[in-house]
């Protein structure tokens, strides 16, 4: 069949079109997206390896740097994972905002972000993901690193031998965990077992993000952020009164672990 030149200029057209949605549909989403996804990934399946025997090692600067060094990498990926989150949400309020609608992987991945984060929202509006921020939002390392340090006694602990757990964080269904020896008459809680180290991070991160029990440590975060001032650990501590029955006293202790353990923490021990 024939066509004219108009025709010809015309079906030309329509192919350039044709070109440019076929690029714009499957190539530029996936060379968008991929690094993303592989980054994420990667973050997700971070494996710090066997742990290491920390009541073995005798020279207490050793067994710092050994510690510290050892759980750091699932800290960092954790809050890199963090980032992601909050940008994603940002972006969607700001999507929202613009009068855009939410493609079905916004919404299904907004939903298992809400998931994750135990947030109770009825639709996803700006009023309702804004609060949701003060959830999504990094742990700084070296609180991290101290606690777990202080939870776990350097990594020594039954609970970190026996289930991995650096955070002495609690559970409450028999047989979920195991039983400590000096649990008072009456308790039913056990203390958490986790398949890996890792694992033990991400429930503790999520914890702190989540727990009403440590509403006050989002709210400090949340006001620093605010003010444009960056949440260290020194400044956040103090939102941890409700994690130990002893309460201000083990703020002190931590804050001296911080500040005794700058060092290790910042790498110039372990560069020595």
């Amino acid at each position: 069949m024939k066509i004219g030149n108009i025709g010809q200029i015309t079906f030309a057209l329509g192919l350039a079109v044709f070109a440019l949605l076929a690029i714009r549909l499957f190539i530029i989403p996936q060379t968008a997206q991929s690094p993303e996804r592989t980054l994420l990934g990667h973050l997700h399946n971070i494996d710090l390896g066997e742990m290491p025997e920390f009541a073995n090692i005798n020279d207490i600067p050793t067994k710092k740097v050994t510690f510290f060094k050892y759980l750091r990498p699932a800290i960092e990926a954790q809050n890199q994972i963090i980032i992601h989150e909050r940008q994603f949400v940002l972006a969607i309020i700001e999507q929202i905002d613009n009068g855009i609608g939410l493609s079905s992987a916004d919404e299904q991945r907004l939903q298992s972000i809400v998931d994750k984060y135990q947030y109770d929202v009825k639709s996803f509006t700006s009023s309702t993901l804004n609060p949701l921020l003060k959830r999504i939002d990094i742990i700084p390392v070296n609180m991290v690193l101290v606690q777990a340090a202080n939870e776990s006694g350097w990594g020594s602990s039954r609970f970190a031998t026996e289930g991995f757990n650096f955070f002495g964080q609690w559970c409450f269904t028999e047989g979920c965990g195991l039983v400590p020896t000096s649990r008072d008459q009456g308790k039913t809680h056990e203390v958490a077992v986790f398949d890996s180290p890792k694992d033990s991070i991400i429930a503790y991160m999520i914890n702190l993000n989540t727990h009403s029990a440590y509403r006050l440590f989002r709210s400090i975060r949340s006001d620093l952020r605010e003010q444009k001032i960056k949440p260290t650990a020194e400044k956040l501590v103090f939102g941890l009164v409700n994690y130990s029955e002893r309460k201000h006293e083990y703020i002190d202790e931590l804050l001296e672990m911080l500040k005794h353990n700058k060092p290790y923490l910042t790498g110039t021990k372990a560069n020595a």
